[in-house]
């Protein structure tokens, strides 16, 4: 459909919905991508042996899209995952709102997605030492997050 299409009444997009809350989020593609990611640091994806059923393959990096690709495809799984944390309306696994509004959460979560479009770089350029470096950021923003949102006892926590 063409973009004029659209401004003349045309179909709407979507309206978002969501159905996990921040922690499945997190357990279900940051936790399984950053692992993925994180693991080309100390084994090179390009030497990981196809599983013997690569399309039923549950380790990404023996899969069909495994190797390099599954280190990209993580990377940016992460970067785009951050669009999922400024949608309104999704709630911590404690019920409390995911902190949207607090001035700190825009640069927490440009910081995500900064750090998964540094990771697809540094796996564009199958060098473990660029991933290193990329690691590093992904940590560190993981951790800028963690340490305010995931400390334990805070009334405010969301998790």
């Amino acid at each position: 459909m063409s973009a004029s299409a659209q401004t003349q009444g045309g179909p709407a997009a979507p309206a978002p919905q969501m159905h996990a809350t921040l922690a499945q989020l997190m357990k279900g593609i940051m936790y399984p991508s950053s692992n993925v990611f994180f693991s080309a640091q100390s084994e090179n994806p390009a030497d990981v042996p196809p599983a013997k059923q690569p399309s039923a393959a549950t380790d990404p990096l023996a899969s069909v899209f495994g190797k390099w690709e599954a280190v990209e495809n993580s990377a940016l799984a992460i970067a785009e995952s951050a669009n999922l944390l400024i949608i309104p309306g999704r709630k911590c696994s404690n019920g409390l709102d995911v902190p949207i509004t607090n001035a700190d959460w825009p640069k927490l979560v440009q910081e995500l997605r900064d750090a998964g479009m540094a990771g697809y770089k540094a796996a564009l350029s199958k060098n473990q030492d660029k991933i290193l470096e990329a690691a590093d950021i992904m940590a560190t923003s993981c951790s800028h997050c963690h340490e305010k949102y995931r400390k334990p006892n805070l009334a405010s926590r969301c998790k």
